[in-house]
């Protein structure tokens, strides 16, 4: 039963993202406008298809008669286009939620990026915001919406200001709009060739031909005119197609704007059968890392759009956009059918398999040089972070992910496992890596020193997904991974290079006692004290234990929480003038002078690592007095 509330008009705030997204809509620019039109029109074409499907368990729903499809009608004695649709509609309530709010946890990253940007409509469209685009187009919007079945009819209002105005429908309003949605956009003066019937129909061609429902234009007299092919490109084959209709269905589809990277487009036949068509974006969406990490192929079943939620691919795939039409699914299944179904089992197996391989297709064509190289180039610098979450989640394929893995490395960007096995120095047999936050900081980390001295290439690894997949115990060609922050390493056996000479094994301090005074100076501030074989020319770093997190990884867990933290591994350059210092106060026994450089020892391996020291007060007034004495005594 409706409240009174219910059945007056009400005003309502816009989500303050909403608000600044309209702004900034409203107040700019943009060369592609055409935008809004794809996205009205996409919005129409998911309502048909959750009307079609909710009518597989409710008949009634279309018992009126009246078929699926979309209409536009440009007015221009009244300066409005209207975008129409026969789909499943919106109540009050979802009035209010689907247009007053942006329910996306990369809202703001996207708002500032769209205020940066000199052009923001392919911004826009990989965010999927369409409907707010119409803002850019009209100053103000009337939505009339009967949900199917529902008796009662509402009007969403808005100039795109503050809020919107949401009322019961009049009787007119009421009879234009048996079921579904009615949108009417009051065109802005610079706008107003969306009325010419050619404008419509060329961005109808350009973006949503392959819309599955008639789009139909309507005429000055009230006349019905497809503009659509409403033909599912998925079953048609091959050889009927060119390039620009795969563009056009990726855009259509994914609701982008940039070229696909990959194209895959087949059909299974055998024990099952189903149609095939996939994307691969070239550029990055936004809602990418969402906590959901949400997938984006839609599951049709005999060209009946079930959901978009049936997780057909695994979740390190979820870059990827496009359809599976299966001939053999019943139409009523359900989400925990879908969970359960072996059928649907064996398709996801099937598509990760196959989606897999054309990456393995495209990588192999790197070396080829033209457009086919840059391909997967363009996959990997967009979506390599999320690739690589397969190799820790992914036992089954994670030989073949690792393969597909491209890295910056002490040798270079974009080298391959295959690559750096290739060029493996003489006795080497481990593939180093290192974990950080930032590439300039992990070049000019001291732990890389002993493994630049002897040519040895070292994997540079910044994204946060690094430290945890490395965490696995991996190798590569029977070649293990090793964490140059974790462990010990031994790189006697592989020669030095000609520019670097063996130390005079007469100039280095009593290692031992070195070791012991500085364990006993830090106590419990450390787990161990050790010489290190990794540093030439840096005084001191920390390391991690050889079993448990690596330091990069101990980081990440500590910030949430996630892990009470262990007690670092210093080790010690004991060729390096501050222990050769500390090695003579010892013999002079100069205790506070021991007490100080050990400390400082730790805190500059600290300050190496990113971090601060534990009393940076302290800290400081150390340093102040070791660098007194040094005057002093000059």
């Amino acid at each position: 039963m409706s409240t009174d509330a219910e059945t007056v008009a009400q005003t309502h705030p816009f989500q303050a993202e909403v608000a600044e997204l309209l702004r900034l809509m409203v107040h700019s620019v943009y060369s592609e406008a055409d935008i809004f039109l794809r996205e009205l029109i996409s919005n129409a074409s998911d309502a048909c298809d959750r009307l079609r499907y909710e009518a597989i368990a409710k008949p009634e729903l279309l018992a009126d008669g009246r078929a699926l499809a979309i209409h536009i009608k440009p007015d221009t004695a009244a300066g409005t286009l209207t975008v129409e649709d026969t789909g499943i509609g919106m109540d009050r309530a979802e009035l209010i939620d689907n247009l007053g709010t942006v329910a996306r946890s990369g809202t703001r990253a996207f708002i500032e990026r769209l205020a940066q940007a000199k052009d923001g409509a392919g911004l826009i469209g990989q965010f999927g915001v369409g409907f707010y685009s119409a803002f850019m187009v009209a100053d103000r919007i009337e939505v009339t919406s009967r949900r199917a079945g529902a008796a009662e009819a509402w009007v969403w209002t808005s100039s795109g200001g503050a809020g919107f105005e949401i009322a019961p429908a009049t009787e007119a309003q009421g009879a234009r709009v048996a079921r579904g949605t009615e949108i009417v956009l009051h065109l802005k003066p610079d706008a107003k060739r969306y009325l010419e019937s050619y404008e419509i129909e060329r961005v109808v061609h350009t973006y949503s031909d392959h819309i599955l429902f008639p789009i139909e234009l309507v005429g000055e007299t009230g006349e019905l005119r497809q503009i659509n092919a409403a033909s599912a490109l998925w079953q048609r084959s091959k050889s009927e197609l060119k390039a620009e209709d795969y563009t056009q269905a990726y855009r259509s589809i994914a609701g982008a704007f940039d070229e696909p990277a990959m194209t895959l487009h087949y059909r299974a036949e055998g024990r099952q059968s189903y149609a095939v068509l996939l994307f691969a974006p070239s550029t990055q969406p936004f809602d990418l890392f969402d906590r959901g990490r949400k997938g984006h192929v839609k599951l049709y079943v005999r060209r009946v759009f079930i959901t978009d939620d049936a997780e057909l691919l695994p979740t390190y795939l979820r870059f990827v956009r496009g359809v599976v039409d299966s001939e053999d699914l019943p139409l009523n299944i359900s989400r925990e059918m879908l969970q359960n179904n072996p059928q649907v089992a064996q398709i996801r197996k099937a598509l990760s398999g196959r989606v897999i391989a054309e990456l393995e297709q495209l990588a192999a064509k790197e070396s080829a040089g033209g457009d086919d190289a840059k391909r997967y180039g363009k996959i990997w610098e967009a979506f390599g972070p999320v690739i690589k979450e397969g190799i820790y989640e992914d036992f089954e394929r994670r030989p073949q992910l690792m393969a597909l893995a491209r890295f910056t490395t002490t040798a270079g960007s974009g080298r391959s496992l295959k690559q750096y096995v290739a060029d493996l120095k003489t006795n080497q047999t481990e593939i180093y890596y290192l974990v950080g936050d930032s590439l300039e900081r992990l070049k000019s980390n001291p732990k890389l020193e002993a493994a630049r001295a002897r040519g040895i290439e070292v994997l540079l690894l910044t994204d946060p997904v690094d430290a945890f997949w490395s965490a696995a115990p991996l190798d590569f060609e029977d070649k293990p991974l090793k964490s140059l922050s974790q462990g010990e390493v031994d790189f006697s056996q592989v020669p030095l290079t000609d520019q670097e000479t063996k130390p005079d094994e007469a100039e280095q301090a009593d290692d031992a006692t070195i070791v012991a005074t500085v364990k006993l100076a830090l106590g419990e501030r450390v787990s161990d004290v050790r010489a290190s074989q990794r540093l030439t020319d840096s005084a001191a770093c920390l390391v991690a234990a050889g079993k448990g997190p690596d330091r990069e990884l101990e980081r990440l867990l500590a910030r949430h929480n996630r892990s009470p933290g262990t007690k670092p591994i210093l080790e010690l350059n004991m060729r390096h003038i501050l222990v050769k210092a500390l090695a003579r106060a010892k013999k002079e026994e100069r205790e506070t002078d021991i007490a100080d450089l050990s400390a400082l020892l730790l805190e500059e391996a600290q300050i190496l690592d990113g971090e601060v020291p534990e009393d940076p007060a302290a800290f400081t007034a150390r340093l102040n007095r070791l660098v007194m004495r040094g005057l002093l005594a000059a």
